[in-house]
């Protein structure tokens, strides 16, 4: 049975995209949570029977806390699922020079996608796969 569970810090962000998945019959199958996803997934986790049952996990949110996410939802998926971040190659910064003429905000959170970038290369319990399609996802396909 395929089930979705969604998460924003705004339901506004969901009820954009509604109309779509009721037409396509889909809504009986997301269960949509609002806010901050942190202490849900820590919910999850301390539940114990979320462990290892999401086969696929898509994250585009707040950047700086991609790393916290990472090590949370790494309990959630199973192994052979994938965990893909969106937004790794953030605007191509993670490549420029430290004196790279950037933008405030390009800047500041680029630092949280090295560190992610970095801590993913370095988890053995993952391989990796970074796509270089819009500003980057990474696919983190569970080996252990």
């Amino acid at each position: 049975m395929i089930q979705i569970l969604a998460m924003d810090i705004n339901r506004d962000n969901y009820e954009i995209g509604l109309p779509v998945i009721e037409k396509a019959g889909l809504a009986h199958k997301i269960e949509f949570r609002e806010g901050p996803a942190l202490p849900v997934l820590d919910q999850m986790i301390e539940d114990g029977k979320y462990h290892g049952s999401y086969d696929f996990i898509f994250v585009d949110a707040d950047k700086d806390n991609y790393l916290n996410y990472h090590k949370r939802l790494i309990e959630l998926v199973k192994v052979g699922g994938l965990i893909g971040y969106d937004n790794t190659l953030w605007n191509g910064s993670v490549v420029a020079p430290p004196d790279a003429p950037l933008r405030k905000y390009v800047r500041y959170y680029r630092d949280f996608i090295l560190e992610l970038n970095k801590a993913l290369a370095a988890d053995p319990r993952i391989e990796i796969c970074q796509l270089p399609v819009g500003d980057g996802i990474t696919l983190c396909r569970r080996i252990s």
